[in-house]
């Protein structure tokens, strides 16, 4: 086959050039069935639906596959049996290893389902979130993974225009299925656990709250649990950082620059603030935990090989991606549309808290 075009040369001059090369034929549905010794039918079913094949059929199928290197057509895919076999999850960020972590467990599940896994970030940013959805919805995924439940309207009006089944994960809704987590509680059990130890003086690191109800409620949480056991947290005590060990050092400065008392416990909204503040409080000689107690939320691996560990609530972020996977199957293959799942959370205990001197 001749092949001629015209590229770009140096300085902005152009050339031609005119190459030959040997087409392969591309292989078809057809020659797939007739190596496997089956119909095109069932060569179909075991690309849309393998569970429903023998496992045999299923191997001369797949054989017959690799051996001819037959890519299947996705859009006629699609077209066949009205799925694109594809979800679209959509996070705050990638940088955030519990988010990570989520994905890959949502990816391993999808894949041994034969789906594939679309992901788009939006940084936190309630525009580009529903700019993503948009042109996620516009690739006709079977369905959608939101973080939070908070989102703009707009968001909300595409997916229900577009029908696309859509769950949330992290936090819980009334409005939507969810898997998630009980954030106000996040907040609640830390501030319980250091009352209980004896700590009365309290400072607080969290996440920019902004288009991030994870953040929000456990602040709340943790608020109103204090109250609740007659006790307070000072404005001037309690601040917000980005998602960063950079912001957990300048959290502690901030803390121990306005708090009216100096606090003998600090919360801080994820291990990643967590361990920029145990980072700086060793920087400025104070010992963990004796003079400072120090809790986290995520529980990353990294906060129980770091010496002292971080004590921590602890999110299986895994288990949550391997959840949300299982019940979106459920609810594609068989119908059954996920309700309201609340995920446990635990206080790890390590080596930052003690009792206060």
């Amino acid at each position: 086959m001749a092949v001629s075009g015209t590229y770009p040369g140096a300085y902005g001059s152009q050339f031609s050039i005119r190459r030959r090369s040997h087409e392969v034929p591309k292989s078809r549905l057809e020659d797939v069935a007739k190596l496997a010794g089956v119909s095109t039918a069932t060569v179909s079913r075991a690309l849309t639906s393998p569970s429903l094949v023998r496992e045999d059929t299923l191997a001369r199928v797949r054989d017959a596959i690799d051996a001819l290197g037959y890519v299947p057509d996705a859009s006629a895919r699609t077209l066949a049996s009205g799925r694109s076999h594809t979800i679209a999850a959509v996070v705050p960020t990638l940088d955030n290893a519990i988010f990570s972590h989520a994905i890959q467990g949502m990816q391993e599940v999808l894949a041994a389902a034969g789906y594939q896994l679309l992901l788009g970030s939006h940084n936190y940013d309630s525009n580009t979130e529903t700019d993503v959805v948009r042109a996620l919805s516009e690739r006709a995924v079977d369905a959608m993974v939101l973080v939070g439940a908070d989102h703009a309207p707009e968001t909300l009006s595409i997916l229900k225009q577009s029908q696309t089944r859509t769950i949330v994960t992290w936090a819980l809704s009334n409005a939507l299925p969810c898997i998630g987590f009980d954030n106000f509680e996040i907040g609640a059990l830390a501030a319980r656990y250091l009352f209980d130890l004896g700590h009365r003086h309290f400072g607080m690191i969290s996440g920019i709250a902004r288009h991030n109800d994870r953040a929000r409620l456990r602040t709340e949480g943790f608020v109103t649990a204090l109250r609740a056991l007659r006790a307070e947290l000072p404005p001037q005590a309690a601040c917000e950082q980005p998602y960063s060990f950079a912001g957990g050092r300048a959290g502690l400065q901030d803390i121990l620059r306005n708090s009216p008392t100096r606090p003998t416990a600090v919360f801080c909204g994820n291990d990643v603030l967590a361990l920029g503040c145990l980072f700086e409080a060793t920087a400025l000689g104070i010992s963990v935990p004796s003079q400072l107690s120090i809790v986290g939320c995520d529980d990353l691996p990294i906060s129980a090989e770091i010496a002292p560990g971080l004590t921590t609530v602890g999110l299986q972020s895994s288990l949550l991606g391997k959840k949300t996977a299982i019940a979106l199957l459920r609810w594609l293959q068989d119908g059954v549309e996920p309700g309201r799942t609340e995920m446990p959370i635990s206080l790890i205990e390590r080596g930052t808290t003690a009792p206060p001197r």
